[in-house]
């Protein structure tokens, strides 16, 4: 058994990624070092939210760590990850489908985060803006019905909630270990006020799903208002609070929104093993 250090994979949970990643050892060329180290490596510089210049010696030269979590980021594999740990859960019955959640967090962008270069980009690609908190990047979230997350974007900090509804319930389908289609949609979606609008609730109706949005003081009252199933918004409170928790999300200091979302990725790994 190895011994762990703070902010490093447990037995159990490296039993559990381990068959999810890339081979160690290609069929040709030059082994790849070991996995174990290297994302104990990136989840630190997750956890502590330092440079990767400063990350310890034990887990092996920067270059190769930071390479390491770029080049999966390029191939996908973080995004692949999450994935196949959320069809996991939801074999496990881990997964709540009779209510999901809807919110929103404003995080702080480091000065370090802009300059990225932006030739053959749209503006706004990097999900930079300005806002009350100043520089700062909107991370927009679903999770199901434990507090686990599904899915999320990244927009700028000045962004309303309601421009990245459909974006949160058209993808993160969750893959079926088996026979059966990939589930996609709750039975009802909760949401605060931000998400009120009348288009809004069509667009959930048209999918089938239930919304639970209070109205606002210029609107028209629901009458089919789930009160109960509102009150249980805190669990997606509590889930920023739990991915704040890493500092390296915390406060953004990636220059490009790619980056920055696989660092979510690679705590919403964590957060479902």
């Amino acid at each position: 058994m190895q011994a762990k250090r703070r902010y490093e994979l447990t037995d159990a949970q490296w039993a559990r990624l381990k068959a999810l990643l890339p081979l160690e050892k290609p069929w040709t060329g030059r082994p790849n070092d070991d996995h174990r180290q290297i994302l104990n490596g990136i989840l630190w510089v997750l956890n502590s939210g330092a440079p990767w210049r400063d990350l310890p010696r034990r887990y092996g030269p920067v270059g190769t760590v930071s390479s390491r979590f770029y080049r999966w980021r390029r191939s996908g594999v973080w995004q692949r990850v999450l994935e196949e740990v959320q069809a996991l859960g939801d074999a496990e019955e881990r997964v709540g489908w009779e209510l999901h959640f809807l919110d929103s967090t404003v995080v702080r962008a480091h000065q370090h985060a802009a300059g990225a270069r932006k030739a053959g980009r749209e503006p706004g690609a990097e999900a930079l803006g300005r806002s009350r908190g100043g520089f700062t990047t909107k991370i927009h979230v679903r999770c199901e019905g434990y507090g686990k997350p599904v899915t999320f974007t990244l927009t700028g900090g000045q962004v309303h909630d309601s421009q990245q509804v459909t974006a949160l319930i058209d993808h993160g389908a969750i893959r079926r270990i088996g026979q059966g289609r990939p589930r996609l949609r709750p039975a009802k979606l909760a949401g605060d006020k931000a998400y009120s609008s009348r288009s809004i609730r069509q667009a959930l109706r048209k999918r089938g799903i239930t919304p639970v949005i209070p109205a606002k003081a210029n609107e028209r009252r629901q009458p089919d208002f789930d009160r109960e199933a509102y009150r249980q918004r805190n669990i997606i409170e509590r889930l920023i609070n739990r991915l704040k928790n890493f500092r390296r999300i915390a406060t953004r200091y990636e220059k490009r929104a790619a980056n920055y979302l696989a660092m979510i990725h690679i705590a919403a790994i964590l957060l479902w093993i």
